[in-house]
């Protein structure tokens, strides 16, 4: 059963309501009746299984692709993803998806004509270890108009699915970067209870910058309690 949006800007509350009006497409994909329950089956229950072997390490890196670099702020994000007892949670299979430096999506509905980079895919996944450590190398994404209101861009941001044993088993979420000059216009990250938002924000970590290379970001996500990071009520 889907919770009211009173009840979500509770003190306390982590997630955003399913229908919050700034946020335009809200208003057609949020449900208007209480969801029902659906038993799991069997299939939903064993499978499938995340492993080692269904995912390679190459996939965790998008500033490689098409036979090139990515042109953009080559970052590292990386960081944990841990229950609300702060204990690890391993085998978590991470989608995470973006724009590129410009700003753009390899998408066939991305239109908006900011340059697409032909070594750029914008896709990348991988698993958390034993200690629920999970890393990517990729560039820092650029802000994008989308057409919300009157001259809205979207916050540099990236997308992040969490699976946990089986397809049946996702959230989702968006991590931002610090001091990001359009939060205060965006209903995306405004939907959030304030007290939750800056769970969303990745923290710059200059120790795990790679001179030379790469700056660094962490981003740690917390599955369930009073820290909790926001995810979509999907």
């Amino acid at each position: 059963m889907p919770l009211s949006s009173d009840r979500l800007f509770l003190p306390g509350a982590t997630h955003p309501p399913l229908l919050s009006p700034d946020y335009k497409t809200t208003r057609l994909r949020s449900p208007r009746q209480d969801l029902i329950l659906i038993p799991e089956r069997l299939g939903e229950l064993t499978g499938p299984v995340f492993g080692d072997g269904d995912v390679d390490a190459a996939e965790s890196d998008m500033s490689l692709a098409n036979g090139g670099e990515a042109i953009g702020q080559r970052i590292i994000v990386h960081g944990r993803v841990v229950d609300a007892d702060g204990k690890p949670v391993p085998d978590t299979l991470i989608e995470v998806w973006q724009a590129n430096a410009a700003g753009r999506y390899r998408h066939r509905n991305d239109s908006w004509p900011a340059p697409l980079d032909p070594h750029f895919n914008g896709v990348a996944r991988a698993l958390t270890d034993a200690t629920g450590e999970y890393r990517f190398t990729t560039i820092k994404p650029g802000a994008y108009p989308w057409g919300n209101h009157h001259n809205a861009w979207r916050p540099a941001h990236i997308h992040f699915s969490l699976f946990g044993r089986a397809y049946t088993q996702r959230l989702v979420t968006q991590m931002y970067f610090p001091d990001d000059p359009f939060f205060f216009q965006d209903p995306i990250y405004n939907a959030v209870p304030e007290a939750a938002r800056e769970r969303m924000i990745a923290s710059f970590d200059y120790d795990a910058t790679q001179p030379d290379w790469a700056l660094a970001y962490r981003f740690d996500i917390v599955l369930r309690g009073t820290r909790a990071t926001p995810f979509e009520e999907a």
